[in-house]
């Protein structure tokens, strides 16, 4: 049985491999380098789901196949769910998580654990050449943690605690991982529709 080929419109290679992970052998997930494909996407909506779809769209428009695109990100409640939508922009796009994970615990400083509250939040958007759209939403609730714990994962993973679990995401091997994301559950959900419009 033929892998299928799904196009998954992000430069980030460590969500395209956590994508791969999530979906298994079944399927064949290239980003948008990997299949050469280079637009300029300006992402200027004011949600998750509105950055998903202007991503997924923009790729699918220039390159007339399927596309998948997410948009994720790391809310802190005590400062007002930043950085939210601008997580990967938080303190400059080329600025290294370790910095950006330092200032928000800096931020949390003093703050109690019970108002620690934070959240993984992933939109995945599938657009379609006929122009429809579909999205799925995966969340992960949790807190910031005091300090960075573990060398697994990306981003923010290594503030982001889970208090049931006692560790953060990125003291979590990738597959354990992978079964409780914010972008697991956000995957799987798309994985359903895809397959009840058959296209998967």
């Amino acid at each position: 049985m033929a892998k299928k080929k799904l196009l998954f419109a992000t430069g980030n290679q460590g969500k395209v491999n956590e994508i791969r992970q999530i979906l298994g052998d079944g399927y064949e997930v290239y980003s948008m380098k990997e299949m050469n494909v280079n637009v300029d996407i300006v992402e200027d909506g004011k949600t998750f789901e509105e950055n998903a779809i202007i991503k997924a769209k923009a790729v699918m428009e220039a390159t007339g196949e399927m596309t998948l695109a997410d948009d994720s990100g790391f809310e802190v409640d005590c400062l007002n769910r930043e950085p939210g939508i601008y997580s990967a922009r938080y303190m400059g796009e080329d600025t290294p998580y370790d910095k950006k994970n330092a200032e928000l615990i800096r931020r949390c400083e003093g703050v109690p654990d019970s108002e620690r509250t934070a959240r993984f939040v992933c939109v995945i958007a599938c657009a379609y050449p006929d122009g429809t759209v579909d999205t799925a939403t995966g969340i992960i609730e949790g807190e910031i943690a005091h300090e960075p714990r573990g060398e697994h994962g990306f981003g923010y993973d290594p503030i982001f605690y889970l208090p049931e679990r006692g560790c953060t995401t990125a003291e979590m091997l990738p597959e354990e991982k992978n079964k409780i994301s914010h972008r697991g559950i956000a995957i799987r959900k798309m994985a359903e529709i895809l397959k009840k419009r058959g296209t998967l």
